[in-house]
């Protein structure tokens, strides 16, 4: 396998996908932020200082997949069909549990949007909540499924 970011002197590149076919695609990522059982009751009882945590991340992981071409050199600008965000809380583990599922109809996937969707979800929640507890940890964050393309459907 080659990697297809490079050209033939070392040099990054963004790929060319003018030759491609249009394909229905949809990926899902997931992650999770670890926290403090207090500071994950506080944002399930909505007595957090900053307001609605979990509303505020889950429109940041929307808008964080629309702008992924902006943060990602060379992410194509893709026309994103669909981005959604769920944060379930999980006491057992004090984390809040990361999914996000994001859809288009384009040359190229969209398993970065969806990656993107989850960092930023779990990045807003530790800003919103970094005054209650500095030692969150943002971590697994991983894709678990991409369906359509040239390459097919991956599954982990």
């Amino acid at each position: 396998m080659s990697l297809t970011h490079i050209d033939e002197k070392g040099n990054a590149k963004m790929v060319d996908v003018s030759e491609k076919q249009m394909t229905k695609r949809e990926a899902i990522a997931v992650g999770k932020i670890s926290m403090k059982l207090e500071t994950l009751d506080m944002i399930i009882e909505g007595n957090t200082p900053k307001g609605d945590v979990l509303a505020t991340a889950r429109i940041a992981g929307i808008m964080g997949a629309k702008k992924t071409y902006e943060l990602i050199p060379m992410c194509h600008n893709i026309p994103i069909d669909s981005v959604k965000v769920e944060l379930k809380p999980n006491r057992a583990e004090k984390a809040i549990e990361i999914t996000a599922i994001a859809k288009c109809t384009y040359k190229t996937g969209i398993e970065v949007e969806a990656l993107t969707a989850v960092s930023i979800a779990a990045l807003t929640i530790y800003d919103m909540c970094k005054a209650v507890d500095r030692g969150m940890v943002i971590g697994d964050i991983t894709l678990v499924k991409k369906t359509g393309g040239k390459s097919g459907t991956f599954e982990k």
